[in-house]
């Protein structure tokens, strides 16, 4: 090999490291731009997380991360591992989610438009917050101040794997 095929390897190695950098420069700057279009990042649940609190409804919740949006509202957005289900998010999920959505009106005073639900396997799922779904959640945080009306149907099958099973009044007997 002579120093004249050398320079060129040498040359295409370059161009190659240097085009390798330009792509990741793009890239990084293109999700960056998805990031802010998506709004400021308020907090993350990654240990000094934000801790929202309403004493009014008793509630406490910390979402996973809040956004502010570019009119100055917050979003939060709560993530799974798992992939997202073939049907939709399940009633657990959007209850969450509406929780997370009434704390953050009450501790900002402005309604969020809505809550995020981000799956492991990159599907979202937008939930709005609008008056019917804060009805339906105070429907349910209210259905809790109840007392239990027996309603569950105990066995032992579904008892021995609860985790409530100790503090449960309607637990299977022998559980």
């Amino acid at each position: 090999m002579d120093l004249a095929s050398l320079s060129g390897l040498t040359a295409l190695a370059v161009a190659l490291v240097g085009a390798g950098v330009a792509v990741g420069a793009a890239y990084g700057l293109a999700a960056r731009r998805r990031e802010r279009a998506r709004g400021e990042l308020v907090a993350i649940d990654a240990g000094a997380a934000v801790t929202l609190r309403s004493d009014r409804y008793r509630l406490t919740g910390r979402p996973d991360v809040l956004r502010r949006l570019p009119d100055g509202r917050v979003v939060p957005i709560e993530l799974k591992s798992r992939p997202a289900p073939p049907h939709g998010p399940p009633d657990a999920h959007r209850v969450q989610v509406g929780a997370y959505c009434l704390l953050v009106e009450e501790t900002t005073g402005r309604s969020p438009p809505y809550g995020l639900l981000r799956y492991g396997d990159g599907v979202e799922f937008r939930l709005p917050w609008n008056p019917d779904a804060r009805a339906e959640l105070l429907r349910i945080r209210a259905a809790l101040d109840r007392p239990y009306d027996g309603r569950a149907a105990p066995s032992h099958a579904k008892c021995a794997r609860c985790a409530w099973r100790r503090g449960c009044d309607a637990r299977a007997p022998g559980t």
